[in-house]
């Protein structure tokens, strides 16, 4: 099986959008995902059943989010082989991977399946959809492996250059995802119950699919289940590599949460109005986050190749397009949010209270257009370090304490307490800066 993309020689902005294409394809489907399943639990199912979902769910994309950030330690590292030459070393990374995901794996089924009760203690969910809620926890953690196995599937692909494929794969599982949800939830009336199992069996499927296509394909390096192992030195350097990714976003998305807390104290429209504007932005944030995952993987090829100058092209390329794409989202939402947040409720006060807020996040469209470009160019260098430390200087030494001060304005403005996030992502970028001029320097030294 040949390179889907070689990226250390050719053009530059070319290979990196229709690269990036499919990753932005594969986040919209997985954003979509979790949508059917409230969409069609909503239709079918109790108001009890709808909360386990929306309650459990959150529970699931944590440690989801966990997992499919570490991995990205597996794509940078197989990148950085494939660019380097040493593309046959690639099969104790694919092995090392499958062994500390399988591991994790293990570990997170434990904890859902254990502690399910507990998650759904902390997460208040209400009483009349509490046993629903532990119900739906346990059953997607106890298919945690798969679910791993799923995300390590893309992260091995997009390593050797194959962004279709990882597309292809969450495609047949948002597909098969759908028809579970339809037959379980709606014909079978297992409510949150079916919704899990809908959701564990479409992206077993997935992984079976997708295993089927390596065999057929092969890969572009020896690899054989007797490598499945601890690759002592190999495994040492994933885990150094995205361990850091996955503690930054840990830590990113409790800031969120905390934020959500300083909200929730204003009242139930500010609440509900954050609610709006933050599902919102998830669609927004998809394209600066495709340009972010795709910068990883072309970086780290180029950096394997000893290839610097064709890295920090792909940086100023990546943020070219992503500023217009920025551009456009900035114009969407900043002077027609109403349009927007009216598609989610028909409450004036909310509509009115998320196009606020929406605002702010409208400046930060343009200014994640050059951040996200910028952590997956340093996440392709390796200094996933680097990148944690900027993610939490700017989420707990400036969105949080922002975002509470401007929350104690009397009256307080959604607005205001947004600008939280751009003034988050201009530090951010200032750190950013700084080290792109460090390692520029060191480069010539």
């Amino acid at each position: 099986m040949a390179l889907s993309h070689n990226f250390t020689s050719g053009p530059i902005a070319g290979p990196l959008f229709l690269f990036a294409l499919p990753v932005m394809g594969a986040l919209l489907l997985q954003s979509l995902y979790g949508a059917v399943d409230l969409f069609i639990v909503g239709h079918f199912a109790s108001s009890a059943d709808v909360s386990a979902v929306s309650t459990g769910s959150q529970i699931l994309q944590t440690f989801t989010m966990l997992t499919a950030s570490f991995s990205m330690g597996i794509t940078i590292l197989l990148g950085q082989y494939i660019g380097a030459g040493r593309g046959k070393e690639g099969g104790t990374i694919a092995g090392s991977g499958i062994c500390l995901c399988l591991l994790l794996g293990l570990f997170f089924t434990f904890c859902l399946t254990v502690f399910a009760p507990t998650f759904a203690g902390w997460m208040n969910a209400p009483a009349e959809a509490f046993e629903k809620t532990v119900s739906y926890i346990r059953i997607c953690g106890g298919g945690m492996v798969v679910i791993i196995c799923y995300n390590l599937i893309g992260s091995l692909f997009r390593g050797i250059g194959d962004s279709k494929t990882p597309l292809m794969t969450v495609a047949i599982a948002s597909v098969f995802n759908t028809f579970g949800d339809l037959l379980l939830v709606a014909f079978f009336h297992q409510g949150a119950a079916g919704a899990a199992l809908a959701t564990v069996a479409a992206q077993t499927l997935s992984v079976v699919i997708s295993y089927v296509i390596i065999k057929k394909r092969g890969l572009p390096f020896p690899f054989s289940l007797s490598m499945v192992r601890l690759h002592g030195a190999t495994a040492l350097r994933i885990v150094k590599l995205g361990l850091p990714i996955a503690l930054q976003d840990l830590l990113v998305g409790l800031s969120f949460l905390l934020i959500m807390s300083i909200v929730n104290r204003i009242g139930l429209t500010a609440s509900a109005s954050i609610g709006v504007s933050e599902k919102i932005c998830g669609f927004i944030m998809l394209i600066p986050g495709s340009f972010m995952q795709s910068m990883s993987a072309f970086v780290a090829q180029n950096v394997g190749a000893q290839r610097f100058d064709r890295a920090e092209k792909a940086l100023f390329s990546g943020i070219a397009m992503g500023l217009a794409a920025g551009v456009c989202m900035f114009t969407l939402s900043f002077f027609y949010g109403t349009h927007l947040t009216a598609l989610f409720t028909s409450d004036e006060a909310v509509v009115l209270g998320a196009a606020d807020y929406l605002k702010a996040y409208a400046i930060d469209c343009l200014l994640t257009s050059v951040l996200f470009s910028s952590i997956g160019f340093f996440n392709g260098l390796g200094m996933t370090r680097f990148v944690m430390v900027q993610g939490i200087v700017g989420a707990f030494g400036v969105r949080v304490p922002v975002s509470y001060l401007m929350s104690l304005e009397v009256p307080p403005r959604l607005f205001h307490i947004g600008l939280a996030t751009p003034a988050s992502s201009a530090v951010q970028i200032l750190l950013c800066v700084i080290a792109f001029l460090y390692v520029k320097e060191k480069r010539k030294n």
